[in-house]
């Protein structure tokens, strides 16, 4: 976890987005995955989905 930031400097979730992962259903999931492309786009980090050829 980054201190600065709060997020996973790996999956880019809070910790509370990690604990409850395993619970939400697929919309809660879909918005969290949403979250996470606007936390990417505003760190300047590219997801790894998105380097690979």
């Amino acid at each position: 976890m980054s201190a600065a930031t709060g997020l996973c400097e790996g999956c880019h979730r809070t910790i509370d987005e990690i604990a409850a992962w395993s619970r939400m259903e697929d919309p809660e999931k879909r918005a969290v995955w949403a979250l996470i492309d606007e936390r990417r786009a505003r760190l300047g980090v590219q997801a790894a989905r998105e380097g690979q050829a």
